[in-house]
């Protein structure tokens, strides 16, 4: 979907947030600027030669995104940090004075951020384009090309998914045991669970992120979500137990969707849902280019830490992961119990 940088704060700050993205991004651009304290730093002077625009347009844009744009990376010097910046620039022209008492500078990222901000530049616009395209390549190189799978980059994931599908079974053994039905029950109840937790069925997750006939849903799943799926499977099937005890008999499927219906409504699982519902809309907007409506009202930028979780040094390949001997003797613990 396009990404109207303008106008969305999430998918700039996905942007901004994407520590690869950016240095791919300064490596590439060479728009300038001057090294102080570690980073990049541009004077107001030369953002307004950048984009073209007057010491007017950036003070407008400063007034309604000050907190966006500080949190950027945008300050002003004064006093030592002053100085200190005067001697490093002392023989170039600055182009904002050297008796100057207070100066505004904009980090890399904060450049970036203003040219997303920018709608009367065709140098901001041209800038912004070319950033999109950057961010595209350097998440389809570190995903290793795609991204339908990105959730099993998570080094959490492999341990997740095999608990869920333990508890699963425990799920299907209390269908089995404890609720009259056939075998359309299965799905029936499995997708209730989906429904409490991110108010999708089956069919319109898999229409959601596109995907194949024989693609295994859960194998798109982040690890909180198949945590949370594994905590109703587990609890789903204790309370149809106790349930089918109490009465000495098999629950009807009404009285068990009765019981799920309760079930989804306790406390104990609120800031779970909220939880999971945040990081799976927020992260398949940024990383799948996914939008689940239902979910609209959930979407946050993604942290800094989630591009190091899914595309940074420590995340490896599903295939890579069970290569490991540590995560193989992990599996081989949890087996024997």
């Amino acid at each position: 979907m396009t990404k109207n940088l303008t106008e969305s704060l999430y998918d700039r700050q996905n942007i901004l947030n994407n520590p690869y993205a950016l240095e791919k991004a300064e490596q590439y651009l060479s728009l300038g600027g001057v090294m102080f304290d570690g980073e990049t730093v541009f004077t107001k002077q030369q953002v307004m030669d950048l984009f073209e625009i007057s010491d007017r347009t950036i003070e407008r844009y400063l007034s309604t995104h000050f907190k966006e744009l500080k949190d950027n990376g945008y300050q002003v010097l004064k006093g030592d940090k002053l100085k200190l910046f005067k001697r490093i620039m002392h023989g170039s022209d600055m182009g904002d004075g050297t008796k100057t008492s207070v100066l505004s500078v904009f980090s890399f990222r904060a450049v970036l951020n203003f040219s997303m901000l920018l709608t009367d530049s065709e140098r901001a616009k041209a800038l912004r384009s070319r950033v999109l395209d950057i961010v595209i390549d350097v998440m389809a190189e570190r995903a290793g090309g795609h991204t339908k799978f990105i959730n099993q980059r998570d080094e959490n994931y492999l341990l997740a998914a095999f608990q869920e599908d333990n508890y699963r079974q425990h799920f299907i053994d209390a269908l089995d045991n404890y609720v009259e039905g056939n075998k359309w029950m299965y799905g029936r109840f499995t997708n209730l669970i989906y429904q409490s937790i991110f108010h999708e069925n089956a069919t319109e997750y898999k229409k959601i992120l596109k995907l194949a006939n024989d693609d295994k849903i859960r194998d798109t799943m982040y690890a909180e979500v198949l945590n949370l799926i594994a905590s109703f499977e587990a609890g789903i099937a204790h309370e149809l137990q106790q349930a089918s005890t109490l009465k000495a008999r098999k629950l009807s499927q009404k009285e068990a969707m009765v019981l799920f219906a309760s079930f989804e409504q306790h406390p104990l699982f609120h800031p779970l849902i909220l939880d999971a519902r945040t990081k799976m809309a927020s992260r398949d907007m940024c990383f799948r280019d996914a939008l689940h409506e239902k979910l609209e009202a959930y979407i946050k930028s993604v942290p800094q830490a989630d591009f190091e979780r899914f595309l940074g040094e420590k995340s490896k390949s599903l295939q890579e992961q069970l290569s490991h001997t540590d995560t193989l003797a992990v599996f081989k613990r949890l087996k024997d119990r």
